[in-house]
């Protein structure tokens, strides 16, 4: 089943996604080499995503390095939409937002859009996706964010200050155009017609701190891409810069087809699980190897469908080199499918041991991260 990609989910066969696809038709453009080697210049060395392609396309990054290049700065933006708790597919553009804050000594603002997921999910409360966000965002926190540089929004509590922007950009924006990006009908509710101006507020919210405009940069899944095309169209209209981004593939979930679903908790590890439990989860995962050992060992595996192999090239292995052996092992038929998902649950229950621990922590300090009306 081809791909079907909105905001709000993802649907068909992710490994088989042609992204070359989604560029032509989301009209994005290509994460190349030249532009690779022009931010390479800056930072000295490439996040592994990077290296991979797990990044693979992009709206003004090049003017972003323009920028940059010039001696001006930029600020970071990216968010969750709170439906549940946070798993590990979540994590690519966070992972990707630190790298680029480290090198770049830049501001971040992270959207938890808790009214969104109220809009969009009929079983949840605002009181139960107000819940999520604060439990998301200790995730965020435990992969090392500081909070000097690290602002988090949670919608239904920054109101005071995003309403202004999203009020500007709601008059510049017409019902016929989030109807054709996003497929609404006559009885979608107004908070979801309204929710693209909300999502825009943060691209401008450092310009108007600040007095000045700032460019924006914002690392997410190509999913989300609807919600900022539109920003970009309505942002000269209101006096600002577009906002650039650069956009993630999507981690497959454990099965055969989709991507990791909050909403689906057999598809995803979440940082919340068990260890034990993300193991087994492994284990019974989708695997791209042949029904037999013994015609895997004389035809051998597909890595590009296999959830193990894809796991350790999005996230859970740094090593190209070692990534590289793997996944020619594993063509060649010489490692199996339930050595490779071994290997990675010993490092997925590494991590989840030590984030689970740090996320505890992160307790304490959250309240110096949340902007306050």
């Amino acid at each position: 089943m081809p791909i079907q990609l909105t905001p709000w989910g993802v649907s068909g066969e992710i490994e088989k996604a042609d992204y070359l696809r989604l560029i032509k038709e989301f009209g994005t453009q290509p994460l190349n080499e030249r532009l690779l080697e022009r931010l390479k210049k800056h930072t000295r060395d490439l996040h592994f995503m990077l290296r991979r392609g797990i990044f693979f396309s992009h709206r003004d990054f090049d003017w972003i390095l323009d920028n940059v290049e010039k001696g001006r700065e930029f600020y970071l933006y990216t968010g969750r939409g709170p439906s549940g708790n946070t798993h590990v597919g979540h994590l690519v553009p966070w992972m990707l937002t630190k790298w680029l804050q480290e090198k770049f000594h830049c501001k971040f603002y992270f959207q938890l859009t808790d009214d969104e997921k109220f809009f969009y999910n009929e079983h949840l409360s605002l009181e139960d996706t107000k819940k999520y966000a604060y439990e998301n965002a200790l995730d965020l926190i435990a992969l090392g964010f500081e909070h000097k540089n690290t602002k988090l929004i949670i919608d239904t509590e920054y109101i005071k200050e995003l309403y202004p922007l999203a009020a500007k950009v709601a008059k510049k924006l017409t019902y016929s155009t989030v109807k054709a990006s996003f497929g609404f009908k006559d009885s979608t509710n107004v908070g979801l017609i309204f929710f693209t101006s909300l999502q825009s507020a943060p691209c401008f919210l450092e310009s108007v701190k600040e007095g000045k405009n700032i460019p924006c940069l914002i690392p997410h899944a190509i999913d989300q891409d609807p919600h900022f095309r539109i920003t970009r169209d309505i942002a000269p209209k209101i006096g600002f810069f577009k906002p650039a981004a650069i956009h993630n593939k999507f981690l497959p979930g454990l099965g055969k087809e989709g991507k990791m679903s909050a909403s689906q908790p057999e598809t995803a590890i979440f940082t919340t699980d068990n260890p034990n439990e993300a193991r087994k989860k492994i284990m019974r995962a989708y695997s791209g190897g042949a029904k037999t050992l013994a015609e895997h060992k004389e035809k051998g595996g597909n890595p590009e469908v296999d959830v193990a192999c894809q796991y350790l090239l999005f996230l859970f292995e740094e090593d190209d080199k070692k990534v590289e052996d793997i996944f020619e092992d594993y063509k060649a038929g010489s490692i199996g499918s339930k050595e490779v998902k071994h290997y990675l649950a010993d490092k997925v229950e590494r991590f989840l041991k030590e984030h689970q621990l740090k996320r505890e922590k992160s307790r304490k300090v959250l309240d110096k991260f949340i902007l306050r009306d």
